[in-house]
């Protein structure tokens, strides 16, 4: 297996992680007796730290699709290399750095890392695009 694709089952790890941390805080905020009920009535608004969770959670559904999918051309395409292999460090590295400065309310340095990690998709998919 390619580091390229090591780099992809860790960013999933990420995922289940970032989704079983919003749970968590949700849990906490709601109770098991509302969460194992059929939720029929409307569950209180999510607190501050739960709300960052959620949005930092669908920040990375939104460009996971992407970045797995690069991550998958570039592997069967062939075009692996150097700007495959920094573009997906880049992206998982930044994407784990993203979680607490969202989840701590840090906005400016929060979107600048999330640059960081659109740069790395970006790389891997020059690689698959460029000749």
């Amino acid at each position: 297996m390619t580091t390229e694709l090591m780099i992809l089952g860790w960013t999933l790890v990420l995922a289940l992680v970032q989704i079983m941390a919003t749970g968590a805080f949700r849990n906490k905020e709601t109770g098991m007796k509302y969460n194992m009920s059929a939720r029929d009535t409307p569950a209180p608004a999510p607190g501050v730290v739960t709300a960052r969770l959620q949005r930092a959670q669908a920040n990375l559904f939104e460009t996971l699709p992407l970045f797995a999918a690069a991550v998958l051309i570039a592997h069967v395409g062939g075009r692996e290399g150097d700007l495959t292999l920094w573009g997906a460090w880049m992206y998982l590295i930044a994407r784990v750095v993203y979680v607490p400065l969202y989840a701590a309310g840090i906005p400016v340095v929060r979107s600048m890392v999330w640059s960081v990690s659109l740069v790395g998709l970006g790389m891997v998919l020059a690689a698959i695009l460029l000749p």
